[in-house]
Order: C-alpha cells, then sequence, then structure tokens
C-alpha cells in the first residue's frame, strides 16, 4: 500500500511541477505580448509598433550599439536611392564612433536615443531612466546639434516604468513591427524575402548597423518598396500628430472624434 501512496504523490508532484511551469509561460507570453494586453491589462503602457496610415508609407530604422563596420555604406546606399532612415545610438556608441554619428546626420537621417550604455531599462527605477537617457541624448546632441525625440528599449525590454518614464521626459518610445532578425546571420536574400514579406502601410522596421549582411539585403528591400508604391521616411515622421492612441497591438491610430454633443 505504501508503494500505491509513493506512485501518488510522486505523479502529484510532476503534475504541479509541470503546472508551475504551464503558468510560468502563460505569464510570461502574457506580459510580454502586446496582442494580449487589452485583455490582461487595458491600461498597460505601450510603445509605438507601428502606426495606422492611410497611405503606403513605411519607416527603417537601424540600431546602432556594437560595432562599425558598415555604417557608411549603408549611408551611402540611402543616399543612392534618396532615402533616409533612423538611427538609434547607444551614447557609449557616439563616444567611440563621433565622426559616423555625424555622418548619419550629415546625410539626412535622424539619431535617436537607445540609451546611454544598452542596460536592461526594466530593472531601472524612473530616476535611473531619466539620467541614462538624459546622458544619451546629450551626447547625439552635442555631435549633431539636435536632441533626440525618439528612444527604442535595449533588447526591446520595458515595463509601465520604462514607457510612462520616456513619455515624462517628452519623447515617443519606439518598437519595431517587422524584424529582419539580420543580427541572427541570415543570408540577404533570407533578410529581404523576410522583410517584404511582413511589412505594410505604417511598419517600422528593424535592422542593425553591423549585421553582416544587411548591406547586400538593404538595396533589394528599398527597390521592392519603391517599386510597389510605398514612400520610405525615417520613423519621426511616420509618427501621427495631434490625437492618437496606440491599441492593445502596440499601433499609434487617430483618436476618435470628439462628440459636439
Amino acid at each position: 500500500m505504501k508503494k500505491i501512496f509513493d506512485k501518488i504523490k510522486n505523479r502529484k508532484a510532476a503534475a504541479s511541477a509541470v503546472a508551475l511551469v504551464v503558468l510560468t509561460a502563460v505569464i510570461f507570453w502574457t506580459t510580454n505580448s502586446p496582442a494580449v494586453v487589452g485583455v490582461a491589462a487595458s491600461d498597460r503602457q505601450l510603445p509605438i509598433y507601428c502606426v495606422q496610415r492611410d497611405d503606403k508609407t513605411v519607416a527603417l530604422s537601424f540600431d546602432a550599439a556594437w560595432g562599425n563596420e558598415d555604417t557608411q555604406q549603408l549611408i551611402d546606399i540611402l543616399k543612392k536611392y534618396n532615402v533616409n532612415a533612423t538611427f538609434f545610438v547607444v551614447g557609449q556608441w557616439v563616444d567611440k564612433y563621433p565622426e559616423s554619428v555625424k555622418a548619419l546626420s550629415d546625410a539626412g537621417n535622424e539619431v535617436m536615443s537607445h540609451s546611454d550604455d544598452h542596460a536592461h531599462f526594466s530593472q531601472l527605477g524612473p530616476d535611473q531612466i531619466k539620467a541614462n537617457i538624459s546622458a544619451s541624448n546629450e551626447k547625439i546632441k552635442k555631435v549633431t546639434g539636435t536632441a533626440p525625440t525618439l528612444f527604442r528599449c535595449p533588447y526591446g525590454e520595458y515595463n509601465d516604468t520604462v514607457i510612462s518614464t520616456v513619455n515624462e521626459m517628452g519623447m515617443s518610445a519606439v518598437q519595431w513591427d517587422v524584424d529582419s532578425l539580420d543580427w541572427k546571420g541570415l543570408s540577404a536574400q533570407e533578410i529581404s524575402d523576410r522583410v517584404l514579406k511582413n511589412v505594410k502601410s505604417g511598419s517600422i522596421v528593424l535592422f542593425h548597423n553591423a549585421a553582416e549582411n544587411t548591406p547586400e539585403a538593404l538595396p533589394t528591400i528599398i527597390e521592392a518598396l519603391l517599386a510597389d508604391g510605398y514612400t520610405i521616411v525615417p520613423v519621426s515622421q511616420i509618427l501621427l500628430t495631434g490625437d492618437f492612441i496606440i491599441d492593445n497591438t502596440g499601433m499609434q491610430c487617430k483618436a476618435a472624434p470628439k462628440s459636439s454633443t
């Protein structure tokens, strides 16, 4: 009899362990997926993932945190097609490569903040967040003459404190809805296929300035978008002005007209 009870006890323990793992996974997915925040927490603070647009407009963005091998080549490619993009740069990257930051700005591209040191912002308090972003902003403004108005969270990580603090600073937190995954070492063809398959009007596309095959993929992507009737703009130019909301998918949408009654 004791053996039977032991078996039952072990099975219950195993079932509890499995249930705990499943519950943890569900909680993680719920708290990190913007698609379900409307159900889980309708008042959750969200960054902008994409924009509701009536026209065929997309924005290209590049994160610059580590290397600098391809920055000038990217500048040249964008210039060839008369296209400008947004580069979210880390303050320490500005320290290392101020000439590249100036070249980006001089070519008409936006230079925005990606933090000062690529910290995990969800682990920081409001004062730490403000100090970190302010340090990055000051470095960028010193080189370009323009203070950043947009911020991209390092690692794409955020919580309510991060987003509300960024908003309090008068800035907008911007993510992306199309990830090229160029940092994974995908081939140029794979990068191009992935972007062109998922892009839509109002999309914000994520690239990296030091990814191996991005310079080879970028011309194909730009040519295909232009041929399909898209206008390519920096991120600030795709965002809506005036009254807007950010829905539970992270889309920036026009606010409903106020009733006159």
